[in-house]
């Protein structure tokens, strides 16, 4: 028992240790992940090199190869990118491997109380996200050192022995590896129980390089479940890095498994850990250089394995709750789907004022249409926002998503204000009201200025431009004048009998929403404004 509890409770400190990790270089490297996504284009070693870096950053090569099929689904990256950035991803993860192969142990606890001292003690916020970076570092080598000390028992056990030496028989290892793999759920941690294996003299290279094979093709599988409910193009990434990984296995299986046991034998001959470590490594970069040239003839193969086109999608076009693994790019493109929402918006409100101006039924429809569309989104987005909170976030970030919220709130009140007054529209047309050429000008001069202030708002927003925002809020101060202004009017011309009371009705909510519209622009704007300041 005590050789169960030690490993796995030192696997699980090892994965602890990832995570922490991984969590502490987004937080220090965040935006740099974000730059490394939006630099990677149709060029294939470029996105090759993203992958690397990328699954470097977040530490998991499963979790790059998740959010990429998001950014796949969210449309913001086309098939080739997504599968030279996988094979990027494949390489980035080996550099854990490299490091963990390393006896570090003596400096880990140490890692570990410099870590927390700068957590505890520093009050800059920088600081202590690289604190964070130091306890994961130190937790990952405690917890290889807690496997290895687990297993030391059974190089003693002939059962245990006998088990391995069945393993060398390479398909059976290759099952074997890939089974350990998607139990885990980390083709890291699984490699980390190899070089605890093979430190204390219980396997060799010949055992361990079936396991370590099958083991790259288990690391596809999670990518691969994830894309179950996603679009046809998501699940050709998905399917493509399992093709990849799996053609490259049996390429060295049949052809190169022989020369690679020789290579890193002769690089480091008395190290057991390096030649897992190495073999790692080359068997990842060797199968990036085999298959690059040929990513055409593997989205060939995806297409024919997942046949038909994508389906439209009315509700996100920039989000995907993979995205989440990487809260940088996350952040960015909940930025991207809040904008857009503010542009269905922003059509709502011009075509209610076309339909209200021009007594047009059609136009109505299309509000009413796009309402629903811009409700959605102001649920599903929140949703979204809210699982975002979880992630780790750097302080700007935080605030970034805070004022999301509110921002969406505003944008769902303008879509509503609009929709009422397309439901104004329809009544006048219903009911056949007329409104005086002075109303009519009045409503025209008052849409413009709300047009203008809410489309200015808009764009503060977007380009995070104080000096728009503050135009917003004197937009807004001179609306609320006209409101009063032009309610005074109509008032009077009620009194003069120059219209119907009913149409007055209709004119004085009309300028009413279009002053609340007015208000949540410059809510929009007063938060930009807080932000920059």
């Amino acid at each position: 028992m005590s050789v169960l509890f030690s490993t796995l409770g030192g696997l699980g400190l090892f994965l602890y240790g990832i995570r922490v990790l991984g969590t502490g270089l987004q937080k220090v490297a965040g935006e740099r992940l974000k730059r490394l996504m939006e630099i990677s284009t149709n060029k294939k070693i470029v996105a090759v090199f993203v992958g690397i870096a990328s699954t470097i950053l977040i530490q998991s090569s499963t979790a790059t190869s998740v959010m990429v099929v998001g950014f796949v689904n969210a449309g913001i990256m086309n098939l080739t990118q997504a599968i030279s950035i996988m094979m990027g991803a494949n390489i980035g993860t080996t550099i854990t491997t490299q490091i963990i192969a390393f006896e570090l142990i003596n400096i880990a606890l140490l890692v570990i109380v410099l870590g927390v001292g700068i957590w505890i003690f520093t009050p800059n916020k920088r600081c202590r996200e690289i604190g964070e970076l130091l306890i994961g570092f130190g937790i990952l080598f405690i917890g290889m050192e807690y496997m290895k000390l687990g297993l030391a028992p059974l190089k003693d056990s002939q059962i245990f022995l006998d088990i391995l030496f069945s393993l060398k028989n390479p398909f059976l290892g290759l099952l074997v590896g890939f089974g350990l793999t998607v139990i885990i759920q980390s083709s890291s941690a699984a490699i980390a129980l190899l070089l605890a294996l093979g430190s204390q003299g219980i396997i060799d290279i010949n055992t361990a390089l079936p396991l370590l094979l099958g083991a790259n093709i288990g690391t596809s599988v999670t990518s691969l479940l994830s894309s179950v409910e996603t679009s046809k193009e998501a699940k050709r990434a998905a399917t493509a890095h399992m093709l990849f990984n799996i053609i490259g296995v049996f390429i060295f299986i049949i052809f190169l498994i022989k020369p690679l046991e020789s290579v890193v034998q002769y690089l480091t001959p008395l190290s057991i850990e390096r030649q897992i470590a190495n073999a790692h490594s080359l068997f990842n970069i060797v199968n990036v250089i085999i298959q690059l040239p040929f990513v055409g003839v593997i989205i060939f193969l995806t297409n024919k394995i997942i046949k038909g086109k994508n389906s439209t999608q009315d509700n996100f076009k920039h989000l995907d709750s993979r995205i989440i693994e990487a809260p940088s790019i996350a952040v960015n493109q909940a930025l991207k789907e809040v904008i857009r929402m503010g542009k269905l918006a922003q059509e709502n409100l011009k075509t209610s004022i076309e339909a209200f101006i021009n007594q047009d039924q059609e136009l109505t429809h299309k509000v009413f249409e796009r309402e629903k569309l811009i409700n959605k989104l102001e649920k599903e987005i929140t949703e979204y926002i809210v699982d975002l909170t979880k992630a780790p976030l750097s302080h700007e970030q935080h605030a970034t998503v805070t004022s999301l919220l509110h921002i969406i709130n505003d944008l769902e009140r303008v879509g509503d204000h609009a929709d009422n007054i397309a439901e104004l529209a329809q009544y006048t047309i219903e009911n056949r009201f007329w409104f005086t050429d002075k109303a009519i000008e009045e409503l025209k001069l008052m849409f413009n200025k709300v047009e203008m202030a809410f489309n200015h708002s808009l764009t503060a927003f977007s380009k995070k431009d104080t000096a728009i925002a503050k135009k917003v809020i004197q937009y807004e101060e001179e609306i609320d004048l006209m409101e009063k202004k032009y309610r005074a009017n109509h008032i009077d011309r009620l009194n003069q009998h120059e219209c119907y009371p009913s149409s007055g009705i209709v004119f004085l909510d009309a300028i009413s929403n279009l002053e609340r519209i007015a208000d949540h622009s410059s809510n929009i704007a007063l938060l930009i404004i807080d932000e920059n300041n």
